[in-house]
């Protein structure tokens, strides 16, 4: 289990994701991106009589290749496809949902699939010139991504190199996500919000509220509801006579109200 300190100074409990579930999901994505190269070549082949042609194409098809742990994990919740089926997902260190520049700083510092990468790309190209210094050049590579699996396994909170400098972890989660799982919720157009001062919280305190009310839920911890509905209303100066578990629902709708309107 992973402690986290939550936003409200409320300690909170995640499941952290077993290493082998880490590893299954890398495994999942690496594949995905191989048979995916492995189309791109074709469709590169099909257009070789033209070479400005396929120049713009490479330059295409690369950027999903390239992007595609940002790209996944932006907009699943955070989750790629491997992290997915694994049932393991992206927070941050307060449990809420990571920001863009978290997750662009931890798809930038992806050390293991640098390894993979050269592997793929380069290795059997560099074997046929009979390049053999480009298999010294390979224990660079190497050697990071031994060190993210020594990080995982070491740190506190099974952090890989990207993880600890984007503060962010990587949790086993249900496999059925959806809005829900977000701050953010339908509301109706006539909603009339009651707490404004909610506006008074930042993104980063929503998601650790959301956090907060999503596990005091699940465990019935109403002493865990009331404390954060308490530390809430002093800060916020309201007085209100609404349970903690409704009073926290109801701070939810207000903004996503307020901040869409």
């Amino acid at each position: 289990m992973i402690r986290i300190m939550t936003n409200f100074n409320i300690e909170l409990e995640f499941p952290a994701a077993p290493f082998h579930r880490r590893l299954f999901a890398w495994i999942i994505d690496l594949v995905i991106l191989i048979l995916y190269w492995v189309l791109v070549l074709r469709v590169l082949g099909e257009s070789s009589g033209n070479e400005k042609i396929s120049t713009v194409l490479l330059i295409i098809f690369l950027i999903p290749l390239l992007c595609y742990h940002l790209i996944c994990e932006t907009t699943m919740n955070g989750q790629s496809f491997g992290k997915k089926i694994m049932g393991i997902r992206v927070v941050n260190e307060n449990g809420g949902q990571p920001g863009i520049g978290q997750f662009i700083i931890r798809w930038l510092i992806r050390t293991s699939d640098l390894m993979a990468v050269v592997i793929i790309l380069f290795a059997p190209i560099a074997a046929q010139m009979g390049e053999g210094d480009f298999f010294w050049k390979f224990a660079i590579p190497m050697g990071l991504f031994f060190t993210d699996i020594v990080l995982v396994n070491a740190t506190k909170k099974n952090q890989r190199l990207g993880d600890i400098l984007a503060h962010t972890l990587l949790i086993k989660a249900s496999q059925r996500h959806s809005i829900d799982d977000t701050v953010f919720l339908n509301i109706a157009g006539n909603y009339k919000p009651s707490f404004p001062q909610v506006m008074q919280l930042s993104d980063r305190d929503m998601n650790s509220l959301k956090s907060i009310l999503d596990t005091a839920r699940k465990r019935g911890d109403f002493n865990l509801a009331a404390m954060a509905s308490d530390k809430i209303k002093n800060h916020l100066k309201i007085e209100t006579t609404l349970s903690p578990f409704d009073f926290l629902e109801v701070l939810l709708k207000d903004y996503n109200y307020l901040s869409s309107n």
